[in-house]
């Protein structure tokens, strides 16, 4: 979406509820308000500089993954069926999880079968191809521009960076001449207001939000309300983190989404669920339960380049079919980006 909106300009496209009593707090430098501060880089690191930018911050996970892959078929003249249950275990090791793991090795032995892996060289080209594939997932497109005010609900528990993902896509959207309208629909943290209270100002969006305690579910009705009088064109929904296996807690979300619901048919437009990759397979429960409760349509993998557990995105897309709208790969503003399967396979070989 963005892109689209970037070859229209004539721009080089990269390639590429209520929070009441019972909400836990938590302290601690994994906190969003604590993030370091984010700055929008320059234009020259935009484009083409993307692909190399984006595979140095996967070294971590390239490393883990494809390093393993290579020691274990360096020297190898054919691939056996032995060598196949030692690729098992790499896999697994990398965070793909165990279903996919399992999917990618039956591929690899139906191959084998059919004499399609003549060497270490054929396995690693078509491991490549069958994540490719895993990671496309047949999902409507994120266009923004198909509903005015387009609403975009983001989810997810407390310190995976849903405040600072919200003002990275303020950031873009605004970049891209679109009005954005900023939620601050977690009224139990104060810092988590006056964050994005900051980031809106910095990035040049609207913000609504109301005092410290208030029901956040009137906030999200005050907001729609004032995006269809003002014209906006994006609404972004910031919620209070929510330990995913907290009932009572994923009951006010939900009140929430069926606020927005009542107020404007049809939206939420997208429930954005934010995930720290470095995580892991704790990741994949968090998918879990949120999309069984809310309905998932979108997710974001944050601090993809302080880890070496990134493949969890492949197990994520193949478990749940979900698209991966964004990857995060850094702190500053423009190191957020759309999601792409094959620039990201091909930075992660």
């Amino acid at each position: 979406m963005i892109g689209w909106f970037r070859r229209k300009r004539g721009e080089e496209p990269p390639p590429g509820e209520g929070a009441g009593p019972q909400e836990e707090p938590t302290t601690g430098p994994a906190l969003e308000e604590v993030e370091a501060p984010i700055e929008a880089q320059p234009e020259e690191k935009r484009g083409f500089g993307f692909f190399r930018q984006m595979r140095e911050r996967l070294q971590k996970t390239r490393k883990l993954l494809i390093g393993g892959i290579d020691a274990l078929v360096r020297g190898k003249k054919e691939i056996t069926p032995e060598l196949l249950e030692e690729l098992e275990e790499v896999l697994i090791s990398s965070d793909l999880g165990v279903d996919t793991t399992q999917k990618l090795i039956k591929a690899m032995e139906e191959k084998l079968h059919r004499r399609e892996l003549a060497d270490a060289d054929k396995l690693r080209l078509h491991l490549k191809e069958e994540m490719r594939r895993l990671l496309t997932v047949q999902a409507p497109a994120l266009e923004v521009r198909c509903k005015k005010p387009f609403v975009i609900m983001a989810i997810g528990v407390n310190g995976v960076g849903k405040t600072t993902t919200l003002a990275k896509i303020a950031h873009q959207y605004q970049h891209v001449g679109l009005r954005v309208m900023l939620v601050a629909g977690d009224t139990f943290r104060a810092a988590a207001v006056e964050q994005l209270a900051t980031w809106a100002e910095r990035v040049g969006a609207e913000l609504v939000k109301q005092r410290t305690g208030a029901d956040p579910a009137a906030v999200v009705f005050d907001a729609v309300a004032a995006a269809q009088a003002r014209g906006a064109d994006v609404v972004l929904i910031d919620t209070a983190g929510r330990l995913h296996t907290k009932v009572n807690l994923m009951e006010e979300l939900k009140k929430v989404k069926r606020v927005i619901e009542r107020q404007l048919p049809g939206a939420p437009h997208e429930v954005l669920l934010i995930l720290d990759a470095t995580t892991g397979q704790n990741a994949v429960a968090q998918t879990r339960l949120f999309h069984r409760e809310l309905g998932v349509t979108g997710l974001v993998l944050t601090k993809l380049d302080g880890t070496a557990k990134g493949g969890i995105v492949v197990g994520i897309c193949h478990e749940f079919q979900i698209p991966i709208r964004f990857i995060g790969l850094g702190e500053g503003l423009d190191d957020l980006r759309e999601f792409d399967a094959d620039q990201f396979v091909e930075a992660l070989f």
